[in-house]
């Protein structure tokens, strides 16, 4: 048994310092280089909470620049216990309306330019994947995020595409006949580095926009989806509330603690130095094992 630490991705607004109790912005260095910016660290009910802007203070980093494995890392070293992601992304499907939050439990990467492991020659993993969210902290956040009043869609598909420019008509559609749901710019590789972090993840996308399938709709609108975000950001805020009160006092072990337990298959012996000191947050529980 042990304490929750919920580490939480998205906006510069997300967090409200006030709500926070022993709230602190701290400077983390990564191995992997720059993250998007500080962390602010507290409590809420009870709870730890580390907050990381995503795309930097002023959404100064653009999805494809965003530094996703030294953000996973930082919230490592931070003692983060597990990880709930908070984002904008379009809608692929009528139901699923602007204004709506959809908590996310698979994703297809379209990305392509992006670092996509911590491991690589001189230590080398295959994590699972097949489940790449938490089922756990998916099932909190849907309550949470109910609880908070929001109109909640539990389970979808995102498609993760590179950006920074939206779908041309024609890939919208393509991306509806894959029986996608949702689109977005940011989940990927931010769900497989949680995974390779042995961190749970969750997502909860909120609903900015119908992208450009809707061929009686103009074009996606940048200003329309910056109301939208304005509007859902207090309905945002009340689930990290919600979620402190919905977490159970204790936190039970997940099996996504130990998934590198069989996925490093490269033997001690050959391990690069440099690339293990790099991991010495990420993989320290099984490095110094493996090690010892």
């Amino acid at each position: 048994m042990a304490k929750w630490h919920i580490g939480v991705i998205g906006g510069s607004g997300l967090y409200d310092p006030g709500a926070l109790d022993d709230a602190q912005e701290i400077a983390v260095k990564s191995a992997f280089g720059e993250p998007s910016g500080p962390v602010v660290s507290g409590t809420l009910g009870g709870v730890r909470f580390t907050f990381i802007a995503r795309h930097g203070a002023g959404h100064i980093l653009s999805p494809s620049n965003v530094n996703y494995r030294a953000n996973i890392d930082v919230l490592k070293r931070c003692g983060v216990t597990d990880v709930l992601a908070i984002s904008a992304i379009g809608s692929l499907k009528e139901e699923m309306q602007p204004g709506e939050f959809v908590v996310v439990d698979q994703f297809i990467d379209r990305t392509t330019g992006r670092e996509r492991s911590f491991f690589g020659d001189g230590i080398v993993a295959h994590v699972p994947l097949a489940d790449p969210v938490c089922p756990r902290m998916s099932d909190y956040a849907a309550k949470a995020a109910t609880k908070a009043k929001a109109n909640v869609h539990k389970g979808g598909t995102y498609v993760a595409i590179e950006g920074p420019q939206f779908s041309t008509r024609a890939e919208s559609l393509m991306y509806r006949s894959f029986d996608a749901q949702v689109i977005g710019m940011t989940a990927m590789p931010e769900a497989r580095l949680a995974r390779e972090a042995e961190l749970p993840y969750a997502l909860i996308g909120m609903v900015t926009d119908y992208d450009c399938w809707r061929e009686h709709d103009s074009d996606v609108d940048v200003t329309d989806i910056l109301k939208i975000m304005k509007a859902n950001g207090e309905l945002a805020r009340e689930t990290l509330v919600q979620l402190a009160n919905v977490l159970p006092q204790t936190r039970k072990a997940s099996p996504i603690d130990s998934v590198l337990d069989y996925a490093i298959i490269t033997a001690p012996p050959n391990w690069n130095p440099l690339l293990k000191a790099r991991l010495d947050a990420i993989a320290k529980r099984l490095l110094d094992k493996k090690s010892g």
